[in-house]
């Protein structure tokens, strides 16, 4: 199959990649200039695991290029795929579609055949028949069909998440289409990956609905977390307890900071402005966002009591700052708030981050990013990790200890073992478990 992705950022480089791979001839489109010719030289403009090697091996075997003529990708394609981005719009949460009905604008005049349109990025429901009624406008022809395939990557395991998918989600009642859909996905069903073929709505629903349920079950045990604190709980015990039940399960059970990242945030506002807009709003969801806002600010108050209530002056050393660990995204990251508020508070902060500090740069003032893990804790007062890098988990505690004023660590995402630091002789704080001294005084 011959098939155009607009869009080379995270979703339509990836999926583009991967398309590739199972044998398709893919050409990415992309408006920026500078993008298209790093893709060219191998230079990715994302950091993902193993994507660098997956380009350079489809760009050598020709199955996989890259451009800004969006005009002649198209023309030749079987598929076109529409990968923009759809930001939170500033003011009501709504999702922005402009990019996403530009791109439909322009594929409309370049359409040359039977093509089907595919809308890849996550959009609200009823964005299909937007896309459709915009071509339809413009095409001099019928013969295209509108569908929706919603992504379920996640960033840091996109590759294997698309090669060995859990379900792929196919919106169309278009015969003709759904044999389009099929061939794409075929290499697929040699692992027999369900695949479920609905109504372009259901589909666009399928992926807010998914984000939104997981965004609720990271709050729901976030908040467990700070009950266990006020009871003597542990909430990783809590978390197992409910975990093993087959009817809850044990993932986005890990108590934290908040969720940040480009999906859960602005999906679960886009998801509730469509619900509120359709007068079935959902009061669990608005909850969501809600808790999760105010909860990542928070953070920083543990830090704050930690070192007495007051931290004019004081030197923090900051362990991880982008949402997650295994790629450099920045957006909505706990650290940004839990950064901002330590600043207000008087603290000179100094961060180190595997592969985020190039964005963070762009989103935080005043910060003195270093070179690797043990230099911002040179005479720090605290270190605060806030993202779980695996080299976060196995630092030299010796060593740690040595350079840092007092031997003070806020564990936002309970990497280490509340007895094992105590007898470290670390005054440690984590989320939601007590430590042996908060015991021992109960």
């Amino acid at each position: 199959m011959r098939i155009a992705m607009i869009g080379s950022g995270y979703v339509g480089l990836v999926s583009g990649t991967c398309f590739s791979e199972f044998g398709h001839d893919v050409i990415c489109v992309d408006k920026d200039d500078s993008k298209i010719a790093l893709l060219e030289d191998g230079v990715m403009p994302i950091y993902e695991p193993g994507l660098d090697n997956l380009v350079a091996k489809n760009v050598k075997a020709g199955r996989l290029s890259f451009t800004t003529n969006l005009k002649e990708a198209v023309k030749t394609a079987d598929a076109v795929f529409i990968g923009v981005g759809t930001p939170s719009r500033r003011g009501d949460g709504k999702a922005d579609l402009t990019y996403v009905y530009a791109a439909a604008e322009e594929i409309a005049e370049a359409i040359d055949g039977y093509t089907v349109v595919v809308t890849k990025s996550t959009v609200p429901v009823g964005t299909g028949q937007q896309v459709s009624d915009i071509i339809g406008k413009i095409c001099t022809s019928d013969d295209f069909d509108v569908v929706s395939n919603p992504e379920f990557l996640r960033e840091g395991a996109a590759i294997e998440d698309f090669m060995r998918p859990d379900r792929v989600v196919v919106g169309t009642e278009c015969p003709r289409a759904q044999k389009v859909m099929e061939a794409i996905y075929r290499p697929l069903s040699l692992i027999q990956t369900p695949i479920l073929f609905t109504s372009r709505e259901s589909s666009e629903l399928i992926k807010y609905a998914g984000n939104a349920f997981l965004a609720t079950k990271i709050t729901f045990i976030n908040e467990m977390a700070d009950l266990c604190e006020k009871v003597g709980a542990d909430v990783h015990d809590v978390a197992r307890g409910i975990g093993l039940d087959g009817r809850i399960g044990r993932k986005f059970l890990h108590p934290g900071p908040g969720f940040g990242g480009s999906c859960f945030p602005k999906d679960t506002r886009a998801l509730y402005q469509t619900s509120a807009e359709h007068d079935a709003p959902s009061r669990i969801v608005e909850a969501v966002i809600d808790i999760n806002e105010a909860r990542k600010p928070k953070m920083a108050d543990k830090v704050i009591q930690m070192l007495g209530g007051d931290i004019k002056g004081r030197k923090i050393a900051i362990l991880g700052l982008t949402f997650k660990p295994n790629t450099d995204d920045m957006r909505e990251s706990p650290s940004l708030d839990i950064i901002a508020k330590l600043q207000e508070s008087g603290a000179d902060i100094h961060a180190y981050d595997p592969e985020g500090a190039k964005e963070a740069k762009e989103l935080l003032s005043d910060v003195t990013f270093c070179e690797n893990a043990y230099t911002p804790l040179e005479n720090a007062d605290a270190v605060v990790i806030i993202t779980e890098w695996n080299e976060f988990r196995a630092l030299d505690l010796d060593r740690v200890k040595s350079l840092l004023n007092q031997p003070v660590m806020v564990d936002l995402r309970n990497i280490y073992e509340p007895e094992e630091m105590e007898a470290q002789g670390f005054q440690y704080m984590c989320v939601g478990r007590p430590t042996p001294s908060q015991i021992s005084k109960g």
